[in-house]
């Protein structure tokens, strides 16, 4: 409820602010990542739909509890007739049959006290498949939390690689440059300034590219925290590497313990077993009781005249061509099927753990290797520069020494971005709750 009241405040602060600032374009939203977390929990459509869902299993749940318990009915009826035939009378006369009026109510209290274990297989049933609701709702937060974090490093990688293209197209108008100097002096020929201009051109292409990616980044970003699409969102963050400091083996256990997907299965197992339970009880008599009390009287509302009655009906199914039998068949069908869920289910949750805690062990050491490189990779560019300048050095080394500077850029900075993303995936891989914020700073600017 409370979840629910925060969200109306939330949105109704950003209808406001829509009105307050109705150009989107010259509006402008500055996250971090916990910002963008929590407003993906608020607005993102997952969450409601699991809300929903979970909702609806609380109404069955008490539907199967209700059932089971004392029913209490009450009925009036009121009823008038008239005969059109004429009726004799004492004196051996003829009149009209008179109207008869009648008003009788009646009430009635039931109660099943033997369902030969149907009433504990439902109910017990039913609480299980609440719980999977509930697991489904910390799931869908999971999910919505590793989406909106990898929208939000995404906006981060994109960024980068704006940001290293534009460099590189720096560094190949500043050698086009020198190298039209040089040509117009006679020191370099002719198909050096053709190259050096083919290099700057398609760097150019790589940076229209890196940009187009960077706004659909921002767009997706804006899609999974419930921002207008078009709206100028900034990340005030950089991508970094900070030491992940768990076991392989301590991943594993905790997966096994707070995996959604795995506590689902297995509270799928039990729900199904007592739903044979229920299956089962068809074989066996069941026992309800019930009192009633009425009262009737020709004139409204008939409460003079009164009777009551007490007693229990046993009901026993002594033959119905197999139905009973087909119930239990198909519950324990079922039960096959979530058993070997439950164990397909745990593998592949084990498998994804490892998958992704290998793949952040790798992408740690890549940012390792990386970094050397691009270290080596900028100090052979500036060599490269001045060689070319000093007439000793040729423009292909220049150029080849620009691309392995860019190259080993654009690894590091993949590898930064693999290894975070990593992180966020093991940590929804392991189950790892998400626990909303009771505020969310959005800061909401004109440009």
């Amino acid at each position: 409820m409370i979840g629910n009241v925060k969200r109306c405040c939330f949105a109704a602060m950003f209808c406001v602010s829509a009105l307050l600032y109705p150009c989107a374009a010259n509006a402008a939203a500055v996250l971090d990542l916990d910002t963008a977390i929590q407003m993906a929990l608020r607005n993102n459509p997952k969450i409601f739909i699991a809300e929903g869902n979970l909702k609806s299993a609380e109404g069955r749940k008490k539907q199967a509890m209700g059932q089971f318990g004392p029913q209490v009915v009450f009925n009036h009826n009121s009823m008038r007739s008239h005969n059109l035939r004429q009726v004799e009378t004492s004196t051996g006369s003829f009149i009209n049959a008179p109207v008869l009026e009648n008003f009788a109510n009646t009430a009635t209290v039931s109660l099943p006290v033997i369902t030969s274990g149907r009433r504990k297989g439902v109910i017990s049933a039913s609480r299980r498949n609440y719980e999977i609701a509930e697991l489904e709702v910390g799931r869908t937060d999971q999910e919505v939390k590793l989406d909106a974090t990898t929208a939000y490093f995404n906006v981060l990688q994109t960024r980068n690689l704006v940001k290293l293209n534009q460099e590189s197209v720096t560094r190949l108008q500043e050698h086009l440059k020198n190298v039209q100097a040089q040509f117009s002096v006679g020191i370099v020929a002719k198909v050096d300034v053709l190259r050096s201009e083919v290099e700057l051109a398609d760097a150019q292409q790589e940076l229209i590219k890196a940009e187009n990616n960077y706004d659909m980044a921002v767009a997706t970003l804006n899609n999974v925290v419930g921002l207008p699409l078009e709206m100028d969102t900034h990340v005030n963050d950089e991508l970094t590497h900070e030491e992940y400091l768990k076991s392989l083996e301590d991943c594993l256990d905790f997966s096994g313990k707070h995996r959604p997907e795995l506590l689902q299965a297995e509270k799928a197992v039990s729900a199904a077993r007592n739903s044979v339970m229920a299956a089962r009880s068809g074989y066996y008599p069941t026992v309800n009781v019930s009192a009633s009390h009425q009262w009737d009287k020709d004139d409204f509302p008939g409460t003079d005249r009164s009777n009551w009655r007490v007693g229990a009906t046993l009901n026993f199914n002594v033959f119905d061509s197999q139905v009973t039998r087909g119930a239990v068949d198909t519950a324990q069908g079922d039960l096959l099927q979530r058993e070997a869920n439950y164990r397909q289910t745990r593998d592949n949750v084990y498998l994804s753990v490892r998958n992704y805690y290998l793949s952040l062990r790798e992408a740690e050491k890549r940012i390792y290797t990386a970094s050397v490189t691009v270290e080596k990779a900028q100090e052979d560019y500036t060599i490269a520069q001045v060689r070319y300048q000093a007439g000793v050095g040729t423009n292909t080394d220049v150029l080849d020494a620009q691309v392995a500077l860019t190259r080993a850029q654009t690894n590091y900075v993949q590898a930064l971005y693999d290894y975070n993303t990593s992180w966020a995936n093991l940590e929804n891989a392991m189950g790892v709750p998400v626990i909303p914020a009771d505020e969310v700073n959005l800061v909401m600017q004109d440009e």
